[in-house]
């Protein structure tokens, strides 16, 4: 039998008279069944659905599939984002008053936390023997002469250049020539440094055609080799650097998250890297991606990011208007990062970085 209580007095419907539940009083009943009113647990179960959800959808993000149209790495790509979700999930059930909401939170909030939590604190400490620096400085830069000097103000020991113009790297080398003696280009990329340069080759990184064509004034003209390797000589003995712009990502309807040309330079500049002999190495480069992103296994498989190990918070870098994630990375083997930040911007669409490292 369903249990009632008697609602609170009523108005009579024939005289107005205020009446209870007493019937010897000529009352109305109101039967309420108990229960008939969610309980905190029982509200916003939709709101604990959609939070387990995304606590599994991070979770899990290494098994989504890359076969339809590379959204495993779209994902990977912006995968910090998705902690916002949290916050607004957490809203809703604050105003359902949901506690199985509230609870289901936990899920997403541990994932994230596990993922990303690291970032949130200052790695950094002083000192280092060297600082490195990189910086695509925009193949439609209006003014390359204002980025070499700001560059050059960074104090920065060794600084890599990507995405060089035949027409810009005169000025480059004009206004880096005193800070930096030693230089070497390959292409569209080079090396500037206070060292001595030796051994330096460019490095093929499978690129066929110019996946910067469509993006690129007209009269700008940009070569196909893309990254090098050059020794630089420290008085701690040699340092293997390489530097490289991998192949451009689009995102269209047809193709979804296109990454063909980066993830075979990706390929190819990890075999590489695995290859050197040099104990001591360093990456320098716009990777066009981020290193959550399954297609660089190859180089993170072998190498530490400086970000991760010495910075604090996420480092991104791009756009430089309104940066969203970090495709400028410095990866080291066989020294340790010190300290890591972010540049302030040199007027290209990129952000500079640079990093400490010790022996």
């Amino acid at each position: 039998m369903t249990q009632v209580r008697t609602a609170e007095p009523v108005q009579d419907d024939v005289g107005g008279r205020e009446t209870g539940s007493d019937s010897r009083r000529g009352g109305v009943h109101r039967a309420i069944p108990i229960g008939s009113r969610p309980e905190p647990w029982r509200r916003g179960l939709v709101l604990a659905a959609l939070a387990l959800l995304l606590g599994l959808f991070m979770l899990l993000h290494a098994h989504i599939p890359n076969r339809a149209k590379n959204l495993g790495s779209l994902v990977e790509t912006f995968l910090p984002w998705f902690g916002l979700f949290i916050p607004v999930l957490l809203t809703g059930a604050l105003l359902r008053r949901s506690a199985s909401a509230v609870v289901a939170l936990v899920l997403p909030v541990a994932v994230w936390l596990n993922l990303f939590g690291g970032l949130l604190t200052d790695k950094s400490h002083p000192g280092g023997d060297l600082t490195v620096a990189s910086h695509n400085v925009g193949a439609d830069n209006p003014d390359p002469a204002r980025t070499a000097r700001d560059l050059a103000a960074s104090g920065a020991d060794v600084l890599a250049l990507q995405e060089m113009t035949e027409q810009a790297r005169g000025t480059y080398e004009k206004a880096l020539a005193e800070a930096y003696p030693h230089h070497t280009v390959q292409g569209t990329v080079g090396l500037w440094s206070k060292l001595p340069l030796s051994d330096s080759r460019p490095v093929d990184t499978k690129i066929d055609v110019g996946p910067l064509g469509d993006t690129k004034p007209a009269d700008v003209k940009l070569t196909y080799t893309r990254a090098l390797r050059t020794t630089v000589a420290t008085d701690q003995g040699p340092l293997a650097v390489y530097v490289a712009h991998l192949g451009s990502v689009r995102v269209n309807p047809r193709a979804g998250f296109w990454t063909g040309h980066r993830d075979r330079g990706a390929q190819a500049l990890g075999e590489a890297i695995a290859a050197d002999q040099n104990e001591r190495l360093v990456l320098l480069g716009d990777l066009n991606g981020t290193m959550d992103d399954r297609a660089f296994t190859g180089i993170t498989s072998r190498m530490r990011s400086v970000q991760d190990t010495a910075g604090h918070g996420f480092g991104f870098t791009w756009p430089a208007s309104f940066p969203v994630a970090r495709i400028d990375q410095i990866m080291v083997r066989g020294v340790d990062p010190a300290s890591s930040r972010v540049l302030p911007s040199t007027g290209s669409d990129h952000l500079p970085v640079a990093a400490g490292i010790s022996w």
